[in-house]
């Protein structure tokens, strides 16, 4: 039986940066996504929203059990949580007022029908988790900026700075809008993981 796909090791240019600020352009992908504002660390909404994505991301994953296996099916390690911040992330004194979009990849096997189906058997097996609020959409990011923060979240301002002057250095500019926000994606689970160990890859959109 051959092994589950993980992304972050088949694809580590978008999952496995250095500290070192680099330029990536990114490409299009598959993304179940879900809205929402508050503070992360507790608003419910925000852990309602990472539990109805993941509750939506394993369905997917064990449809390969199911009459309905989707055309294509791969076994895949699901990825990590990713958000975009319209505050300018998690390292920002006040969270009160953030807007984020909470984020999971999709293996490109998975269509909007695909996607449909496991939202009807999430709300089967599941009817706590509320996915309604999500959707499926294809997000390509195009060129940005990126690093590795390595820490707590609170001190990511320093990661950020440093890619700031990189862009700077770089001939370029942050380019910022309502789709090309602040990201970050989430290599630690902050319940298991001491926050100077928790590793997160912070981008920034980014012109030349």
């Amino acid at each position: 039986m051959a092994d589950a796909v993980d992304f972050k090791k088949t694809q580590k240019d978008l999952y496995m940066p250095g500290a070192k600020p680099c330029i990536i352009d990114v490409p299009e992908m598959a993304f179940i996504m879900l809205d929402g504002e508050g503070d992360p660390n507790t608003a419910a909404s925000f852990q309602a929203a990472v539990e109805a994505l993941y509750g939506l991301s394993y369905a997917i994953k064990m449809s390969k059990n199911g009459a309905a296996r989707p055309e294509g099916y791969f076994d895949f390690v699901v990825p990590p949580l990713e958000g975009l911040w319209l505050a300018g992330g998690m390292g920002a004194a006040d969270k009160s007022g953030f807007r984020w979009t909470l984020m999971i990849r999709q293996p490109d096997f998975v269509t909007a029908e695909v996607y449909e189906t496991a939202r009807g058997v999430l709300a089967k097996k599941k009817p706590g988790l509320n996915g309604s609020a999500a959707r499926f959409e294809r997000f390509a990011e195009g060129l940005c900026a990126q690093a590795m923060h390595t820490g707590p979240y609170d001190d990511e301002p320093a990661t950020v700075g440093a890619l700031e002057r990189f862009i700077a250095a770089s001939g370029c500019r942050a380019d910022f809008s309502d789709t090309r926000r602040h990201h970050e994606i989430y290599l630690g689970d902050p319940r298991k993981t001491v926050p100077e160990k928790l590793r997160t890859v912070i981008r920034i959109p980014i012109a030349r």
